[in-house]
């Protein structure tokens, strides 16, 4: 049991960030309304409160004031695993899901809500984000670390594979890796995931450079600084009030040292991959409003699959997740569905 000092500490930031009069330690935070915008302010309160950074994806493992209290008075950091089970279920096998920039799997946390699949579904996290480790900043290796995890809960295929941005890069290359050793991938599911600009072709780079320019110049006057969001155009070296991942934390909320160096080396291996010829389909979610991506991934994506299917979902880059994640949960459960049929 957790000392009664820690879940002090605990309580009033809980009902601090949740807006609530109280909070029993054992009141789960997910059933209080918290949501994945909450927990990274949840877990920048607690690093200050008492020197501990923790990932925000941590209270899918620990989500009561207990259960944290518990994991804080730990003497040593934790080691988060690479996969965190997401969402249970009964038939197999499992759905994968890859994080995006920001390198955390809480992004999914709405998505997930609304998948309806009986399959469990695991989130992979990135190596890094909670501080103990160097990131890696190479896709290749990226994608090698994740299977090997995924191989201890599936050791054979068919594999069920899907990322959101940076981490559609990531599926596509663990897909890659398992086909080069005859395993099958049932699905591969990119969700509004694109290669680094220097990797499209001249006219798409034409297209999009001319677009960003022209949004760009209308809105300058209008967004504040470090709001707007791009994997393709490098980000500035200032730390940014609003960080750069696939929902809105409030403005007064910053990303911890480990979370920007794990952000930064994502950002590096997503320059330095070029993707090859991929034999097998793409499934691919499409962002309808688009913004700092080229506006038609069947131009991008055809000619390196051997199969490519598109479907759009209604908002931006970050919208999909952030506010149209129904229509998103509901394109991956009928991309479970098919795959599997």
């Amino acid at each position: 049991m957790p000392t009664s000092t820690m879940v002090e500490m605990l309580s009033p930031i809980w009902q601090r960030v949740l807006q609530l009069p109280s909070v029993d330690v054992d009141d789960n935070f997910f059933d209080l309304g918290g949501d994945s915008s909450i927990a990274l302010e949840l877990f920048n309160e607690v690093a200050r409160a008492c020197g501990r950074e923790l990932p925000p994806v941590t209270i899918y493992v620990a989500p009561t004031i207990a259960a944290l209290a518990s994991v804080l008075e730990q003497p040593s950091d934790l080691r988060f695993p690479p996969l965190v089970l997401l969402k249970d279920g009964s038939a197999e096998p499992p759905l994968f899901l890859t994080h995006g920039l920001g390198g955390s799997v809480i992004d999914f946390f709405q998505v997930i809500k609304h998948i309806r699949t009986p399959h469990p579904i695991h989130g992979m996290q990135a190596k890094g984000v909670d501080g103990t480790e160097e990131p890696f900043d190479r896709i290749e290796d990226m994608a090698q670390f994740y299977l090997e995890a995924i191989r201890q809960v599936q050791p054979r295929g068919p594999y069920l594979l899907a990322g959101y941005s940076l981490g559609g890069l990531v599926v596509l290359e663990m897909a890659q890796q398992l086909v080069a050793n005859g395993e099958k991938v049932a699905l591969l599911a990119m969700l509004d995931s694109y290669p680094d600009i220097r990797y499209l072709s001249v006219a798409q780079r034409a297209q999009l450079v001319t677009r960003l320019t022209t949004r760009r110049a209308t809105n300058a006057m209008k967004l504040p600084v470090g709001e707007a969001v791009s994997l393709i155009v490098r980000p500035s070296r200032r730390r940014a009030v609003a960080p750069k991942v696939s929902y809105q934390p409030p403005v007064d909320v910053l990303l911890s040292p480990a979370m920007q160096r794990a952000r930064e080396c994502a950002y590096l291996a997503l320059t330095r991959y070029k993707p090859r010829f991929y034999p097998g389909k793409i499934r691919f979610v499409r962002a309808a409003t688009p913004t700092d991506f080229p506006a038609d991934p069947a131009a991008v994506w055809a000619k390196l699959a051997d199969q490519f299917e598109v479907e759009t979902v209604p908002g931006d880059h970050l919208g999909i997740m952030s506010t149209h994640y129904e229509k998103l949960a509901a394109a991956i459960s009928h991309f479970v569905d098919d795959a599997l049929s």
